[in-house]
């Protein structure tokens, strides 16, 4: 839950997600604009406390005298009903922001299109090299390339324009007229599509074949923000 709502808030400051916002939804008491990710920020907050409870009953455990001795009363009676209480709502919290949350990908997509040429200068030296370059002298030619487009994103704030600076440059004329394709984010994503429909189909539908009951159930508890 902690590492969920905390990649949740990290993506939010990129506006690339967001979690629900109610119609008169206050985002912050000082800021009016701002719409902070209070859900996910209170399911880290109390994931915090619930890591922090198992360490108690360890050294309440370990600090037993022979068969027991009465010193674990007073704590028992805080963490353990505390500790169901805070999973509750934190169980609450997760249902409430995955059933609202809104991805989106024309942002998530200009992201990655100001990294992947970067990423994408491996294939590029090496489709070069395929059609007989020299692969030191093009290794050289994309890490000057490569390192003068990120002093202009980083000293200049401005676009990447690795991509600009290849497509002039005679070295990797046998890649000019496809540089588009080979920075298709398509191409670098692997077997994740695959992978996310197995565990998908193999791990997420049994579960929740056998819990339809569950599921089927009206749900109480609310969530304020």
């Amino acid at each position: 839950a902690y590492k969920m709502c905390g990649d949740i808030r990290l993506l939010a400051n990129l506006k690339e997600v967001e979690e629900p916002f109610a119609k008169n939804q206050i985002g912050s008491s000082a800021m009016a604009y701002k719409r902070n990710p209070m859900r996910s920020e209170r399911c880290c907050s109390l994931s915090r406390y619930i890591m922090s409870l198992p360490p108690s009953a360890a050294n309440t455990h370990a600090n037993q005298w022979f068969e027991r001795t009465l010193d674990d009363s007073a704590i028992r009676r805080i963490i353990l009903p505390e500790g169901f209480l805070a999973v509750d709502v934190v169980l609450n919290l997760l249902v409430n922001i995955a059933d609202g949350m809104v991805v989106w990908p024309k942002v998530v997509l200009k992201h990655v299109m100001e990294e992947l040429p970067f990423m994408a200068t491996e294939v590029i030296l090496m489709e070069c090299v395929k059609a007989g370059g020299d692969r030191q002298e093009l290794h050289e030619a994309i890490r000057v390339h490569s390192m003068d487009a990120g002093a202009v994103v980083k000293g200049e704030g401005k676009s990447n324009d690795l991509l600009e600076r290849i497509a002039k440059d005679a070295l990797f004329a046998a890649v000019h007229d496809k540089l588009d394709t080979l920075v298709d984010p398509k191409l670098f994503i692997g077997r994740a599509h695959e992978q996310t429909e197995e565990f998908l189909e193999e791990e997420i539908q049994p579960v929740l074949e056998k819990e339809k009951g569950l599921l089927g159930k009206e749900v109480v508890d609310g969530v304020n923000v």
